[in-house]
C-alpha cells in the first residue's frame, strides 16, 4: 500500500482522507498490525488505551513516523480511523514539512486556546489533507485524561467527493498536546464505530513515571 504525504487522520490528493498517515512525507509502503483488547501503549508510550473490539495499527516501514503519533483503522484508512497524538511538545509541528513550502501548518504552542487548537487542525485537513471544504460543528469543554480538556466537533468535503465527520478529544498536560482523533465517512462508517472511539477515549491513561 502506497504512503501519501498527509495529516490524524489524514490521506492526501485524490483519494485516501481519513487519520491514517498523519505524520510522514513522501511516498512509502506500509503494513497494519492487530490491536486485540487489552491495554496498549500508543504514538510514544506516554498513552494507553484500551479498545472495545480487535483494531488495526498502521505502521510506516520506509518512512521514520513522528513518534508522537499513531494510526489506527478498523475497516481501511478509506472509510475510518483514529489518530493518537500522545505528548507532542511545544514549537513541534503534527506533521513532517519543509520549510520551503508555501501553504504550513501551524507549530502547536503550549499556550493555546481550544478554538486554536483547532483551527490549527482545521488547517491540517486544508493544507496537507486536500479538504476543499471544512465545516467545524461544536467545541466544547470535555475532560479527557483526567484534566479538563475539549472535545471538537467538524466534518469535511474532499477531493474524491465523499463528506467526511470527525471527532477530536484532548487536553494540554505539562505545556504537551495528547489528542484523540476519530475521523471517518459520513455515511454509516462514523456512527458505526464512534462507540469504539468513545470506549477507547474513556479508557485512556497517562503513563505514570
Amino acid at each position: 500500500m502506497k504512503r501519501f504525504p498527509t495529516a490524524a487522520v489524514l490521506v492526501a490528493a485524490a483519494a485516501l482522507s481519513a487519520c491514517s498517515t498523519l505524520a510522514g512525507e513522501g511516498y512509502g509502503y506500509s503494513s497494519y498490525a492487530p490491536v486485540n483488547v487489552r491495554r496498549v501503549n500508543v504514538g510514544n508510550g506516554n498513552m494507553s488505551v484500551v479498545p472495545p473490539r480487535p483494531w488495526n495499527r498502521h505502521r510506516a516501514i520506509l518512512f521514520d513516523d513522528i513518534p508522537a503519533v499513531e494510526d489506527w483503522t478498523l475497516n481501511g484508512p478509506l472509510l475510518d480511523g483514529i489518530t493518537f497524538i500522545t505528548g507532542l511538545k511545544s514549537g513541534r509541528f503534527m506533521v513532517r514539512q519543509r520549510r520551503t513550502t508555501d501553504q504550513q501548518v501551524p507549530k502547536f504552542r503550549a499556550d493555546m486556546t481550544p478554538p486554536e487548537i483547532a483551527a490549527m487542525l482545521e488547517s491540517l485537513y486544508r493544507v496537507r489533507g486536500g479538504a476543499v471544504d471544512f465545516r467545524t460543528i461544536s467545541i466544547q469543554p470535555r475532560q479527557f485524561l483526567g484534566t479538563n480538556g475539549f472535545q471538537f466537533d467538524y466534518e469535511h468535503l474532499d477531493s474524491d467527493e465523499l463528506w467526511r465527520k470527525g471527532r477530536v478529544v484532548g487536553a494540554v498536560i505539562g505545556g504537551q498536546l495528547y489528542l484523540a482523533m476519530y475521523d471517518a465517512a459520513r455515511s454509516h462508517y462514523y456512527d458505526a464505530a464512534l462507540p469504539d472511539f468513545e470506549a477507547i477515549v474513556a479508557s485512556a491513561r497517562l503513563r505514570r513515571p
